[in-house]
């Protein structure tokens, strides 16, 4: 019998090799959002080769969020920093600016037709472009564009990420348009805290009505309450919903006049916790349209 010389250890040797040079040359860059939502897309877009911080936490308000000299440092620190717009989070562009860093800002809404209405005189631009997932696509590719030039060497793995995304955003958004549609028009009217939801009516069919502006930071008149209770009756609105990160006080005082009914809360301009019901985009968008059908369609 003849044996034959198996050489495995040369094998096993050149293998370890190539895993462990892969696994040194593997990048990972250090990047920052300005909040939870935009944040969460980086991660799907970038995977692996990206480590992202997002400076307002979850459950917190983009609107008026007070940087700390530590978020400083991160943005120092950072190789790409990623904010909605340049009129929404005003204290991300101070921030970027008091670090003095030469780097600006990449703005993931570029691209997007930006709402607005006129408001005592003032032209106000609604920001919260996220609730309509036609627009994250375009977050998708404007991020992925920013980080491929931040990370070249890892573009293909990037692009891939990217797609596959993309896929499972559109599966989303068609499922909520074909779920709204099952609703009479007359039906799709809610009442919630402040006007953050404009594109995810445009988008989807649905009216919503609230006493705040997108911008959450004015008071309303007695005549602007006065009005929006009219409105409520006249629309015949059965139905209100907290915002989880917006002032409720008057949102109260209409469904009072109304008779609306709670419908529960939703999560408008941030994600929960990792164990809440929104940790994600995708899970956010999913768990706001399954709260409003099921108040709606009773």
């Amino acid at each position: 019998m003849v044996y034959k010389k198996v050489f495995i250890f040369p094998v096993i040797f050149i293998s370890l090799i190539l895993y462990f040079s892969s696994s040194a040359s593997a990048k990972v860059i250090d990047v920052v959002a300005s909040f939870t939502i935009i944040a969460d897309v980086v991660r799907n877009v970038g995977g692996n080769h990206v480590c992202v911080k997002s400076l307002v936490p979850a459950n917190g308000d983009p609107h008026n969020f007070e940087p700390s000299p530590e978020d400083a440092k991160y943005v120092e620190n950072s190789v790409v920093t990623f904010m909605n717009l340049d009129d929404f989070e005003v204290w991300f562009k101070r921030l970027v600016a008091a670090t003095g860093i030469n780097r600006k800002p990449v703005i993931v809404s570029r691209g997007i037709n930006i709402q607005s209405f006129e408001k005592k005189g003032r032209i106000i631009n609604d920001p919260h472009v996220w609730n309509s997932v036609a627009n994250v696509l375009v977050w998708v590719d404007n991020i992925e564009s920013a980080l491929i030039k931040a990370d070249p060497q890892d573009a293909i793995a990037i692009k891939a990420n990217a797609t596959a995304y993309r896929q499972q955003l559109k599966q989303l958004h068609f499922s909520i348009k074909a779920r709204m549609l099952q609703i009479p028009k007359e039906q799709r009217v809610i009442l919630t805290s402040h006007k953050a939801f404009g594109y995810y009516g445009s988008e989807y069919g649905v009216t919503f009505l609230a006493p705040l502006s997108p911008s959450n930071d004015n008071e309303a008149s007695a005549a602007d309450i006065a009005e929006l209770i009219e409105r409520v009756k006249s629309n015949h609105v059965k139905v209100y919903f907290f915002e989880r990160s917006s002032n409720s006080r008057l949102l109260i005082q209409v469904a009072n006049a109304t008779g609306a009914k709670f419908g529960g809360e939703l999560y408008s301009e941030a994600l929960s916790e990792s164990n809440g019901n929104a940790s994600t985009y995708v899970e956010m968008m999913s768990y706001n349209t399954d709260r409003i059908l099921q108040a709606i369609s009773k």
